[in-house]
């Protein structure tokens, strides 16, 4: 691995938050059925819908999305009582993450059901089917078998390529698409990893003073795998 210089620029510490608007989103084969069904709302096929996908593979950002399309509100998906039932009444809502452990079944029953009586609509985002959640309660299973399913599978190399190309230039960071290529080919799969993967290149290619070039890119993520962080800084 290369060494670095004897005198460094410490990068300033600025923040560079994801974008989750719609304009921020990178649509291929991957994703397409979800976006369309996050475009065609309010003309949902049913008032509970699942959107499950793996880890990193984008269902955040397009709840996100949704819920500012919407209007929705957001509910803790662990704490379900009278006052989450209540806003059925009052907007769409959302919950992220359902089969992240800990469901509240029972106030997960009663609000599909206040979702359904006010005509209203209920997104669920997880990583799996809910057949394959452990749902106990009967009731509520039958309500989740019933609900609206997509399918947003794991990022494919051309979806990888367009977010990591977007996520530069938002930095307003050029690099090559020969560099961009090695990246994906060399990451995890995921939306998370390729953000981790940008902010570690533009942090160390400020710290050298350098472009964004194969070698930094092997530097760095070497250096990820073998989990020694951001390569001494």
């Amino acid at each position: 691995m290369r060494g670095l210089p004897p005198v460094r620029q410490l990068p300033l510490e600025l923040a560079h938050p994801p974008g989750f608007s719609r304009d921020d989103l990178v649509v291929t084969n991957a994703n397409s059925k979800a976006v369309g069904l996050i475009d065609s709302w309010p003309q949902w096929p049913a008032p509970l819908v699942v959107l499950a996908g793996p880890a990193g593979s984008g269902k955040s950002h397009l709840a996100a999305i949704w819920r500012d399309l919407a209007g929705a509100a957001e509910i803790n998906p662990k704490s379900i009582g009278e006052e989450e039932i209540r806003l059925a009444g009052q907007a769409p809502l959302l919950i992220d993450n359902a089969d992240g452990g800990d469901l509240d079944e029972n106030g997960l029953f009663h609000l599909i059901n206040a979702v359904r009586g006010a005509q209203s609509h209920l997104l669920l985002t997880a990583r799996r089917f809910p057949i394959a959640w452990g749902v106990r309660l009967p009731d509520l299973l039958s309500r989740l078998k019933a609900a609206a399913m997509v399918e947003i599978d794991e990022p494919d190399d051309m979806l990888l390529a367009g977010v990591i190309t977007k996520l530069f230039a938002d930095r307003q960071v050029e690099v090559e698409p020969h560099v961009v290529q090695y990246v994906v080919r060399r990451i995890e799969r995921s939306l998370s990893t390729a953000m981790m993967v940008v902010d570690r290149l533009d942090r160390v290619a400020l710290e050298r003073k350098a472009r964004i070039t194969r070698a930094l890119a092997s530097d760095v993520i070497g250096a990820m795998d073998a989990g020694q962080g951001d390569l001494g800084f």
